[in-house]
């Protein structure tokens, strides 16, 4: 296995062989009672992970917590996750999930009344909400582009909807509720274009698909630990590039992200560390420093490579089973897999399922309006695979979902 996360760049993506897939399944032990299609909720943590996790806990439980924390290697979290990123340590910061670093960045912006933010109906949940309160606290305004053929969003027509007042494009990568993967670079060849500001939700697909911030060009990126980089829940990250950091206000402040230099005076923290806080879940920073070096060591091409193989295979075997609809949308699509089943609520599919040790999730309507709403989809089923699991793992899932059918 190579470190070198971008070497798919000027060289051909190696598959993962029989014996790597192995050594990484080995490396998951819950794979030998357990299929777990449910990684784009929470991964199942690898060995080592899961290991350095548990060597800090017991640091802190003999040393004191922040006895335990002075002894670690901190520090290796913002090189590592720069090198993850293409990016550098000081544009990165350590937050406790994705939609509160997405929070720290979006409540950062100076955006005031009759300002435009543009975004796309897969925006998640949260932070659509996010811009309908700005909406209604400082009457910012929402445009919402279009999709295109594919369910993709439209950048042509989203570059019909840029005005004077638009300030921000706010781009969901990779959506909850579907395998669609938007056009992250093509939006962002179109903001420094028309020079806006571009703030990607790379929640679910840190971890799946080869994430570079330069060659998308967005100047704020957000994403959690515990989806497919397989870290411990209660960990994010943001990345914020360094020519931006000091023209933002970020909305909350302590004395981690800011020095009182004098009674009446503060400055702050060099660097994106400004966005992070003092108190937050050392074991899990390490833990989430691991996942990423366990991915790197991977390589993110091949990840990407294998996690698009299995879930090309889980449609064409969906296809085959009767009653049931996939709903993914996009020209590339990834590791998430949405489908429903005549006569057979998802809630039902995923309980059902569970019952037999197969996890998958489901997505309600409500939390994607403009999307599954607009679908007439109330509720889809939710199946996410990545790269240790296996065809045979999707052919009993497949006959699994099928001994249902009445």
């Amino acid at each position: 296995m190579t470190s070198n996360s971008l070497a798919y760049i000027s060289t051909p993506v190696k598959a993962l062989n029989d014996n790597e897939v192995q050594q990484l399944r080995a490396d998951t032990p819950a794979c030998e009672n357990l299929i777990h299609f449910n990684n784009a909720g929470s991964s199942l943590m690898a060995q080592p992970v899961y290991q350095s996790v548990l060597d800090h806990l017991a640091a802190e439980q003999a040393l004191g917590g922040y006895e335990a924390a002075d002894k670690a290697p901190l520090n290796e979290f913002y090189t590592t996750f720069a090198e993850l990123l293409n990016a550098e340590p000081s544009e990165i910061a350590f937050v406790e999930n994705a939609t509160r670093a997405w929070d720290m960045a979006f409540y950062a912006l100076p955006l005031s009344a009759c300002d435009r933010v543009l975004t796309h109906v897969s925006e998640y949940a949260s932070n659509y909400l996010a811009l309908m309160q700005l909406a209604a606290r400082r009457n910012i305004t929402i445009d919402i582009a279009p999709s295109d053929s594919s369910g993709q969003v439209d950048v042509a027509a989203m570059e019909a909807l840029i005005t004077p007042q638009t300030k921000l494009i706010a781009l969901t990568h990779v959506p909850s509720q579907g395998g669609l993967v938007n056009p992250a670079e093509e939006v962002g060849l179109l903001a420094k274009k028309h020079k806006l500001l571009y703030l990607l939700d790379a929640c679910q697909s840190v971890g799946q698909l080869n994430v570079d911030v330069k060659a998308i060009g967005c100047h704020m990126l957000s994403g959690t630990g515990r989806k497919f980089l397989r870290g411990p829940r209660g960990t994010g990250f943001l990345y914020v590039k360094h020519d931006l950091i000091e023209s933002l206000d970020p909305p909350f402040i302590d004395l981690h992200a800011a020095h009182w230099s004098a009674p009446d005076k503060f400055e702050w923290a060099a660097g994106a560390i400004r966005f992070e806080n003092f108190e937050s879940f050392v074991a899990g920073r390490i833990g989430l420093t691991a996942a990423a070096r366990y991915a790197m060591d991977i390589g993110l091409a091949r990840i990407e490579s294998r996690v698009e193989l299995l879930a090309d295979y889980l449609r064409l075997q969906l296809y085959s089973v009767p009653g049931v609809e996939v709903h993914d949308l996009g020209k590339k699509r990834c590791g998430i897999v949405t489908f429903t089943k005549a006569d057979e609520k998802p809630e039902n599919i995923a309980a059902r399922l569970r019952a037999v040790g197969i996890n998958i999730s489901v997505t309600l309507g409500s939390t994607a309006q403009l999307d599954l709403g607009a679908r007439e989809l109330p509720a889809v089923a939710r199946a996410s695979v990545h790269y240790y699991n296996s065809q045979m793992e999707i052919d009993r899932f497949c006959v699994e979902l099928q001994s249902g059918w009445d």
